[in-house]
């Protein structure tokens, strides 16, 4: 879950309970949460895999999560309260801290928050539920970028500005920085996809 295991990659059993010092009953409850969660796919007869979506599967995925996000903050009322900003701001401050930590676990789920607040301000409630249905489908990619110190602390970047941008009703603003936060992950992990099994597409824009 945090990018350290390649895409198609084998989750073998007893490796798993080596390296955690657990038992195999554990690791099978952990491989089919990770299952649940679209992050691993078991294959009768050959045990667990990391899964491992194609280049043109991660494309199509976040060319429609961009759009269905670019929706959400384009009919966000402005000007938005003080109180929901002052919520933003918080959550800002988990991501930041857990960035500076190096706690990549809490760097995802904080991440996640601040977006679940953010897009929830449109009020479409099948907007916000759609939203986060497409982001589950690549919770596991969205941990290639993390590897890279860069990608964090422009992600941090990137919440400071969308408050600001939410607190002056910049709109336009806003959108952009929408567009932009979401470019790093799949970058990321078609370029790890494409060292592991080679070239299977065009670049991404």
């Amino acid at each position: 879950m945090l990018g350290r295991r390649q895409p198609r990659e084998r989750l073998v059993e007893q490796d798993l309970c080596d390296l955690f010092q657990t038992h195999r009953g554990d690791v099978r409850l952990a491989l089919f949460e990770l299952e649940k969660k679209g992050l691993v796919e078991r294959i009768p007869n050959r045990g667990a895999m990391v899964r491992g979506l194609t280049p043109l599967e991660v494309r199509e995925i976040y060319a429609v999560r961009e759009e269905l996000e670019v929706m959400a903050v384009r009919i966000i009322p402005f000007p938005v309260g003080p109180q929901d900003i002052e919520s933003l701001e918080e959550l800002q401050r988990q991501h930041a801290a857990a960035v500076i930590a190096g706690d990549l676990l809490t760097v995802f789920y904080s991440n996640l928050s601040f977006h679940q607040f953010l897009f929830g301000l449109c009020g479409n409630a099948c907007l916000i539920e759609t939203i986060e249905l497409l982001a589950r489908k690549v919770h596991g990619i969205r941990f290639y970028a993390n590897a890279f110190p860069q990608s964090l602390d422009r992600a941090r970047r990137d919440h400071l500005d969308m408050i600001k941008a939410l607190r002056s009703s910049r709109r336009g603003e806003l959108i952009e920085l929408t567009r932009r936060h979401l470019k790093p992950s799949p970058e990321a992990y078609i370029k790890a996809y494409e060292r592991r099994f080679g070239t299977a597409a065009a670049p991404l824009d």
